[in-house]
């Protein structure tokens, strides 16, 4: 009987605000023109779901899948999508911005909201921006063109003023910031002490300038126009913009500092996430590694039982021999000495040798012995061996031989298994103990090692691992 295909949902244009869709399948769903407020979705399967014109404030996508949904033109302010699959999504012409609440007023995130308070700051620092740049340009303006000299000292005294104020008030409140953290707990008396220190510096820069070579210029214009002397403000009105400038960049220095700290913590935790997941799939790996030769022994010594008693003797001896030696390193060191490595694969070549007899051979040649103690990945050549035997020397009604080479050339070692059984197939570096290495060498050293399978000139598994990478590895386990 045919299974009936299952259709889609579709809901277009409804009103479903505050609903509860968690944890659905709602794959290729048509939620279209639909008023969504405040719904939940989370863990949903939404592939290929359409939401299109939808409004979604407030909703939440926690850990849904949203894989090639088309979320185009929707209204998505508030919207939560922590841990969501977005993959190929379409938010095309969508609103993402985020409400404002007096609760998280922030002057960064506040201009970036795209709330009216937010657009309502950033106008506010643009106009205040485009007033001290007019008023730079006009006091340029001043010294170019006027002709009265003493008006021309007069400009360049104030623009001379408002620089090394600038300056000044910039260097007290980057070098206070750090002191200002550190020994005042509350906030708004950080500012308040700050706004004092600036408006000390401001009045003394003006007192120290005005003694020094302001005086005669004031003096100068008093006497050249009598009647611009009672035009000037009050001192401290020109202390405001000091104080404002001082407390912004203030306020600016701290949520930088706090950002790059969560920035730190958050690459920290990630790190460490990503060291725990590395672990988590050695684990795996060498889990599924350490059963699969056993079972393969176990079979083994099963078939000799009857026809062998004394050679399944042996062979249990030899597998008690290499159960002990995989059973007695720590589970949680994924390192060991090639010397090690070798002890393990000759005794697991015994193992196999009881079995085949004389039909099986085999050598191991290293190089230099100085390269026995070396660090290499926990079985990284019993699957190969392994491999060596069940696809290659098992096949052949002759004898066979397996010979392990292991050498160092150009800054890489290299670790080689040769045997004379049938050529690969085109299909053999899909096999489980292939991947298994593969994945292991990939989690472990990334780019700096390679395995390759060749048929010419012989017949071999090679195993390449830049030299440096080794030494790396040894320096972190020591």
């Amino acid at each position: 009987m045919e299974e009936t295909k299952k259709k889609p949902l579709r809901m277009n244009g409804t009103s479903l605000e505050g609903r509860d869709f968690s944890n659905m399948n709602l794959e290729g769903a048509d939620f279209s023109f639909s008023s969504l407020e405040g719904i939940n979705f989370d863990g949903s399967n939404l592939r290929g779901a359409k939401i299109r014109f939808a409004s979604l404030e407030n909703a939440t996508f926690r850990n849904a899948d949203l894989t090639n949904a088309d979320l185009s033109f929707s209204s998505l302010t508030d919207a939560d999508m922590t841990g969501a699959k977005i993959e190929g999504a379409n938010f095309s012409f969508s609103s993402q911005g985020k409400s404002f609440k007096w609760q998280d007023f922030k002057l960064i995130g506040l201009i970036q909201s795209q709330s009216w308070i937010g657009t309502l700051v950033a106008i506010i620092i643009g106009a205040l921006m485009l007033y001290g740049t007019s008023a730079i340009i006009y006091f340029t303006l001043e010294i170019l063109y006027t002709s009265n000299p003493v008006q021309v000292q007069l400009n360049q005294y104030l623009i001379v003023q408002n620089i090394v104020c600038g300056v000044v008030v910039v260097l007290v409140a980057q070098n206070m910031a750090i002191w200002l953290d550190a020994m005042i707990e509350k906030v708004f008396l950080r500012h308040l002490v700050l706004s004092g220190v600036v408006t000390l510096a401001f009045f003394g820069i003006n007192v120290g300038m005005f003694y020094g070579f302001g005086q005669k210029i004031f003096r100068a214009i008093v006497a050249q126009s009598p009647q611009q002397a009672g035009q000037n403000g009050v001192w401290f009105w020109y202390a405001i913009g000091p104080l404002i400038i001082a407390n912004v960049f203030y306020y600016l220095n701290r949520q930088g500092r706090q950002l790059s700290r969560k920035i730190s913590e958050q690459e920290y935790q990630l790190l460490n996430l990503e060291k725990l997941k590395t672990r988590a799939e050695l684990d795996a790996l060498q889990a599924r590694i350490n059963p699969h030769f056993l079972y393969n022994a176990l079979n083994s010594i099963a078939s000799l039982v009857h026809e062998d008693p004394d050679k399944a003797e042996e062979m249990t001896l030899l597998l008690s021999k290499l159960f002990r030696y995989t059973t007695g390193r720590k589970n949680n060191d994924y390192f060991d000495t090639i010397e090690n490595e070798l002890e393990m694969v000759q005794t697991y070549l015994q193992v196999e040798k009881v079995r085949f007899g004389d039909r099986l051979q085999f050598d191991v040649e290293v190089a230099n012995q100085e390269l026995n103690s070396l660090l290499v990945p926990k079985f990284i050549l019993q699957p190969i061996v392994e491999n060596a035997i069940k696809h290659g020397i098992s096949k052949l009604a002759d004898q066979g031989k397996i010979i392990v080479k292991i050498y160092e050339e150009k800054g890489w070692l290299h670790l080689c298994v040769h045997d004379n059984g049938p050529l690969f197939s085109d299909t053999m570096g899909a096999g489980y103990g292939i991947r298994s290495i593969q994945d292991k060498l990939k989690l472990l050293y990334g780019e700096d090692a390679t395995i390759e399978l060749h048929n010419d000139p012989i017949k071999s598994v090679n195993i390449s691992i830049r030299k440096a990478a080794i030494d790396a590895s040894e320096e972190k386990a020591h």
